[in-house]
């Protein structure tokens, strides 16, 4: 019997596998910031955003092409280095949602893609709480894989039964009880739903940069893509797979009486 990673040995993982990650996950469509926009009320451009859990600068890029002023936070060594070499211009700091290193009541918006799951939700709700100003708000998402496509459905079965993996429980469904078990946030949602095309290499490489496979150990993630690419070139004999997912979105604004 082996014993599962430990949730800190997953979240520190990606630290080695960086420019994996940055060269293959996939990113975030133009209408998830406009569901943003929506939800919050304001624009983007001109808000002072915080996007923490930032990894290599996906959300983060994408939130200053929409004319934020932003500022990273990220606590692996290995995901800052990527985040310098791929976006120079933008600052970055070392921390976590647990113990942001932020002033009270600096932030418009506190943004978390693929993150959140990775905190305390003891402290990091609070710390929140105290780094937005009063009707700045927090946004937390998920690119999610689309389980009424019937070929991401197998796949997921498949992941489940090499690994051992509860694949609902992995795919985080977006319940705002477990974003906040403490009920002081007040969460909508939105679904965004989108699609890319990518060549087969790059979506192995893609769910080779999750942390399951990165802390299964090389021979037991090589023989899983081995695999794997047998059964996509046999759905997709182009070698062009489309991937299509949810991005599952949780909003909530910071009432003006509340704080940390």
């Amino acid at each position: 019997m082996t014993t599962a990673p430990s949730h800190t040995a997953r979240a520190q993982s990606f630290n080695a596998a960086a420019a994996q990650y940055a060269a293959n996950r996939p990113s975030y469509p133009p209408a998830l910031f406009d569901a943003i926009e929506d939800l919050t009320g304001r624009s983007l451009t001109g808000a002072r955003v915080a996007d923490v859990g930032a990894g290599t600068g996906i959300a983060t890029a994408l939130l200053h092409a929409r004319g934020a002023d932003v500022i990273a936070v990220e606590p692996g060594d290995g995901m800052a280095a990527q985040f310098r070499h791929t976006n120079p211009g933008l600052p970055i700091v070392q921390g976590t949602g647990d113990d942001l290193p932020l002033a009270d009541d600096s932030l418009d918006l506190l943004t978390y893609a693929q993150a959140w799951h990775w905190t305390d939700t003891a402290r990091s709700v609070p710390e929140a709480l105290r780094v937005l100003r009063p009707g700045g708000a927090l946004a937390l998402w998920w690119n999610t894989d689309a389980h009424d496509v019937p070929w991401i459905t197998d796949a997921s079965r498949r992941i489940a039964r090499h690994f051992a993996v509860n694949v609902s429980a992995e795919q985080r469904n977006i319940d705002p009880r477990l974003a906040d078990p403490s009920g002081r946030l007040d969460f909508a949602h939105r679904t965004v739903r989108w699609s890319r095309r990518v060549p087969v290499d790059t979506h192995l490489a893609n769910i080779g940069s999750h942390s399951i496979f990165l802390v299964a150990g090389e021979e037991s993630a090589t023989a899983f893509l081995t695999e794997e690419r047998r059964h996509l070139l046999a759905v997709f004999p182009d070698g062009i797979v489309e991937e299509t997912y949810d991005v599952e979105l949780l909003v909530a604004i910071k009432p003006p009486a509340a704080n940390a």
